[in-house]
């Protein structure tokens, strides 16, 4: 995300996000077309029970790449280096999204539309961050949340990053 540091721009840090277990393609496609639009690094899915991304309906494939893991192990193993894993899902001890400094560096997993994420893989987060509502949202649209609120935010605004970073 950019910031400015006496008077140029820089750009810093990245973002991916994706979906443990997914069950319904559409909102692999969703997903993969929010986070083309809010500017994400990459898209991934571990675990396979869907089929194809008709939803996709920006050809976001062209712009931004998919990662498919076979599992949690082959996923964890693959994780870029020094870059947070943030747990998005309605969890004890959970951050509100609205008081949440997103890191420079995140990868933003996100659960399957019928279980979540499972207690061992939130044991893997650096961070836990949920969206209060009345009642879960759909996964991809709990995705382009997190994006939207990443950009508003800008990794690099909070007061102690943007010195501390460089």
């Amino acid at each position: 995300m950019a910031g400015v540091y006496n008077g140029w721009t820089m750009n810093r840090g990245y973002c991916g996000i994706g979906i443990y277990n997914v069950k319904h393609d559409v909102n692999v496609g969703g997903l993969w077309r929010h986070a083309h639009a809010f500017g994400a690094s990459f898209v991934f899915t571990i675990g396979r029970r869907y089929r194809r991304e008709a939803s996709d309906t920006t050809k976001a494939y062209r712009h931004l790449p998919m990662f498919r893991y076979e599992d949690a192990e082959d996923f964890l193993s693959h994780r870029p280096r020094d870059c947070q894993l943030v747990g998005i899902e309605i969890a004890d001890g959970s951050i509100p999204l609205q008081k949440f400094y997103h890191p420079e560096r995140a990868i933003y997993l996100l659960g399957a539309e019928d279980h979540g994420i499972p207690d061992w893989l939130l044991d893997q987060c650096q961070s836990i961050v949920e969206i209060p509502t009345r009642f879960c949202l759909n996964v991809a649209s709990t995705g382009a949340v997190v994006l939207y609120d990443r950009t508003i935010q800008k990794p690099t605004a909070h007061p102690t990053c943007l010195l501390h970073n460089l």
